[in-house]
């Protein structure tokens, strides 16, 4: 993990490009530019329309906003719904695929008003559609879609109000189709539609016995929660003839899981929709819909493998794998080719937000220079850990690093029975370390490392405290071991040279980042600059527009960042569309049930009583009053003076 010397001499861009990988995962949206700036590029690969992050961050700071930012990059969302469409229209054309597509975006996977009004702008020429899985995501893409040629698909457990919401979007022109999740919604959907007489759009989902490779293979099985089993199709089918409703029957619905890493997997899963849908026809359903729902991954790591943070195809291939099931099985049964239907929610929206953040402070490894004469102690660990430093060398380096453990330990417990001083600790911990990093530099000119020294490397590692909250604004980091690529966005002309994690400021020992994407998968840290005494460091986490922002919660109290929106133009200007403000400490008390009057009215008494009590002046007590109504207006996060 430790840079050659003689390499960071001569380091380029190109370096850093190579250390970060962010040729491979930044899908030509994110690129480094010869100052050293990570940009960003929103019309993709060829265009020239680059803009510095670390200038934008200036501008944002200049506005009086405050680091952690949620910056929004809006036109990305245009684009990626442009490659999802233009895409599959480019293989349905070379195909002869006789039918179309029409994309959906769930809105569980970015709820923000924001991103669903961008999104239903930008999708309007392609019809790209919506789908809500509860009531107020309903109201809200019925309010957003304005567009009656997308579909507005309705997937979860539906009640009376839910059904009706969607049966009058049905009657003002919309296409939407309730997809049945448990048998027993049939009866209530049929009843509701003859009350409001309309005829419903109704949509099938199936449980597939495909079950897909990843974070989410839960979701397809026998087992998975969602979706009806083949005897179950079998009954809503007679419910509905027995209603004369299976003319209602339009869509075949189903989903194996988000973040698909292996093609294998959404291959066997549409293979097998594609017999169901079949069947369904068969049974005299007039269908013409099939939807392939979510799952289509994200490479977060640029491995391109099917690892789970990446996947082994490209959006084209995932385009023609779709296409080609469908006309190799319904085609050869003179089927109509159905409309394509794809939940694509994650690929739509991960790559427009990025988290920035600086840097406080660094907790750093580098030990203090060993003394020509160590200091006096009543036994030998000082001389004997000095001897293990001299002695370190390839030949003998397992046994160097087994002694430098045992002596620190030795060290440790001398001093919990109080035979050494804590300054001869002090001492002991610092020989260690010049121990761990003599080590760890005799290791990397060595072609066969033992795995104990292999490890070293992980009791080196510096610890840079990022103005951020993982829990707030990256839980999934937290929550299921989610790889995001991080990286600073300035100085990557200079060589990076300290490995480190980062820890975030909230006061819990999960609160880090230690799993950083690298080709072998992940790495267990990240090679950072030296902190400039007058100069901020700034690091981006990319590809964070899916999900996080909505499973963010308040740990420690840190509430929503800043967020910025901009949109940039095509001749490498860009403009701020929107900018909303994080949450103040009040407005996190407020949302854990605290009376703010009532707080301000019984810190009021106390400063009185402290005043009476002859502990402040009458004029301290209004400068602490002052305090603390500025502290109740302030940003949850760290904010420079």
């Amino acid at each position: 993990m430790w840079r050659d010397p003689e390499k960071c001499k001569n380091w380029t861009i190109q370096d850093s490009e190579e250390l970060y990988g962010i040729n491979k995962w930044g899908a030509d949206y994110f690129q480094i530019n010869p100052i050293g700036d990570v940009t960003v590029t929103p019309f993709g690969k060829g265009n020239n329309a680059r803009i510095s992050l670390y200038d934008i961050v200036q501008e944002i700071e200049e506005r009086g906003m405050s680091m952690p930012v949620i910056l929004r990059i809006e036109n990305i969302l245009g684009s990626q719904i442009k490659l999802l469409h233009e895409t599959f229209r480019k293989v349905i054309e070379d195909t002869g695929y006789q039918g179309q597509y029409k994309g959906v975006f769930p809105i569980k996977v970015n709820q923000q008003e924001q991103v669903i009004e961008a999104i239903a702008e930008f999708g309007r020429k392609y019809n790209h559609g919506l789908e809500a899985g509860s009531k107020p995501e309903l109201i809200a893409a019925i309010s957003m879609l304005q567009n009656r040629d997308a579909c507005l698909i309705c997937n979860g457990y539906k009640d009376e109000e839910f059904i009706d919401l969607g049966l009058n979007a049905v009657k003002m022109g919309y296409q939407c189709f309730f997809v049945i999740e448990v048998p027993g919604e049939v009866d209530l959907i049929l009843e509701r539609a003859k009350k409001l007489k309309v005829r419903p759009l109704l949509g099938l989902r199936g449980k597939l016995s495909t079950q897909a490779e990843g974070q989410w293979s839960e979701s397809g099985g026998d087992n998975s929660v969602f979706g009806l089993n083949v005897s179950q199709m079998v009954d809503v089918l007679d419910r509905l003839k027995e209603e004369n409703k299976l003319d209602c029957l339009k869509l075949l619905h189903y989903h194996i899981g988000s973040q698909i890493p292996n093609i294998r997997d959404i291959r066997a899963g549409a293979l097998e929709a594609c017999r169901i849908y079949e069947e369904l026809v068969n049974e005299g359903a007039p269908m013409g819909y099939i939807d392939f729902g979510g799952g289509l991954a994200v490479d977060y790591d640029g491995s391109n493998t099917n690892y789970h943070s990446s996947r082994n195809y490209s959006v084209e291939e995932y385009c023609y794998d779709v296409v080609e099931s469908i006309m190799n099985v319904l085609g050869k049964k003179g089927i109509t080719h159905p409309t394509i239907i794809t939940e694509s929610g994650r690929v739509t929206v991960a790559y427009y937000s990025v988290l920035l953040f600086n840097i406080l402070d660094v907790s750093s490894f580098i030990p203090h220079p060993i003394p020509d004469e160590l200091p006096k102690c009543s036994n030998d660990l000082l001389d004997n850990l000095l001897a293990t430093y001299k002695d370190v060398a390839p030949r003998s380096i397992q046994e160097s690093c087994n002694d430098a453990l045992f002596y620190r330990n030795q060290a440790r417990q001398l001093f919990k029975h109080g035979q050494i001083t804590l300054r001869q600790r002090a001492m002991a911990e610092n020989l260690v370390r010049h121990i761990l990093m003599k080590i760890s530099s005799t290791a990397r000119h060595m072609t066969h490392v033992p795995k104990d020294v292999q490890d070293i490397d992980k009791l080196l590692y510096d610890i840079y405290y990022g103005n951020f909250s993982l829990f707030q604004s990256l839980p999934d980091v937290w929550a299921i071991n989610q790889i995001f690529p991080v990286m600073p966005i300035h100085r990557l002309n200079e060589a990076p040279t300290r490995p480190a994690i980062i820890s975030d400021i909230t006061c819990d020992c999960d609160g880090k980042i230690d799993n950083f994407p690298d080709y072998s998968h992940d790495k267990n840290a990240i090679l950072l600059h030296d902190l400039k005494e007058s100069e901020e460091y700034y690091l981006g986490v990319f590809l964070v527009g899916a999900y996080q922002e909505t499973l963010g919660d308040l740990h420690n109290l840190f509430g929503d960042t800043n967020v910025v929106s901009i949109n940039v133009h095509l001749d490498g200007s860009y403009e701020v569309v929107r900018e909303l403000e994080g949450d103040s400490v009040s407005d996190v008390l407020s949302y854990v049930e605290y009376d703010v009057k009532a707080m301000k009215h019984r810190l009021k008494k106390i400063a009185e009583d402290a005043v009476q009590k002859g502990f402040i002046t009458g004029k301290e007590r209004k400068d602490i009053l002052n305090g603390f109504e500025e502290g109740l207006r302030g940003y949850t996060y760290f904010e420079k003076d």
